[in-house]
């Protein structure tokens, strides 16, 4: 198999010395990797994952160190080091990762923070960029309606915050899907709410189609909590979702879902600062 510059690879142990181990690299020959990131134990024929990058000669090397992302992804990494030349992030490895300044979206700031995405230079070389727009669709037709994904928070807008899917597209997390606080940067589980017909895609931190005996058991987590309160609770389908989620540990859309069902089952009352058991 083919082996690529900045992603991870299962390599053969092919020696082992004092001072390293010599991994086979296909065709890059044979790679050493030094031996204290070898395992403890550690035997001829065992397998290793290991990180592939070049030295600054421009020669292959491996690591068993683990940066915050490999080629195609992208990171919330902290700006360490600016020069005549761009700026450098820290992103896990001894060599910090360079950042053009033709790859910057906005001049970075040493100490700050920012959205990184790990490509492979004309050169050969890795290096980030922070023009994310340049690298991230629009759209994509890999997902479907349901599908569990794994976010990346970019961006507020007026309807919620652009979050990055499977490091592949933009998609949009509508805030009142949301019911902690998010921030950029920060990485969390999803799914795919709707695809529109443009394309684009809608995002939610609730799997779609919450099942009936979900909702049947927040329905009854709210009567227990009424019955607890002599029978009102001082949350409305207008509290904020953090309130909702803090009491129930569920979206605001969810809360409503249940609360409709037992008013149309004429066991709650609803009240402009709460509700209450009929």
């Amino acid at each position: 198999m083919q082996q690529e510059i900045g992603r991870f690879h299962t390599l053969e142990v092919l020696e082992i010395g004092a001072h390293s181990a010599i991994l086979d690299g296909g065709q890059w020959g044979r790679l050493p990797l030094e031996r204290r990131q070898c395992p403890e134990v550690l035997e001829v024929g065992d397998q290793l994952e290991v990180f592939a990058y070049l030295e600054a000669e421009g020669r292959p090397a491996i690591t068993t160190l683990k940066p915050a992302a490999q080629v195609g992804e992208v990171a919330w990494l902290e700006v360490v080091e600016i020069n005549n030349l761009g700026a450098f992030v820290d992103w896990g490895l001894p060599k910090d990762l360079f950042v053009p300044f033709g790859e910057q979206q906005h001049p970075l700031k040493k100490g700050g923070h920012t959205l990184v995405k790990v490509y492979v230079d004309n050169q050969g070389r890795l290096a980030g960029s922070t023009r994310i727009d340049h690298w991230i669709n629009d759209s994509s037709n890999n997902f479907k309606q349901g599908q569990r994904v794994s976010l990346m928070v970019a961006e507020r807008t007026e309807l919620g915050f652009k979050a990055i899917i499977n490091h592949e597209c933009w998609g949009l997390l509508y805030s009142n899907e949301l019911y902690r606080r998010v921030k950029k940067g920060q990485v969390m589980e999803g799914f795919i709410l709707r695809i529109r017909d443009d394309g684009k895609i809608d995002l939610s931190v609730n799997q779609p189609g919450y099942s009936k005996a979900k909702l049947d058991d927040i329905s009854t987590k709210i009567l227990a909590r009424l019955e607890e309160n002599d029978g009102f609770l001082a949350l409305t389908d207008k509290s904020p979702p953090r309130e909702i989620y803090a009491v129930f540990g569920v979206s605001k859309k969810v809360f409503k879902q249940a609360i409709g069902a037992l008013y149309k089952q004429r066991i709650i009352a609803l009240e402009s600062d709460g509700i209450r058991i009929v």
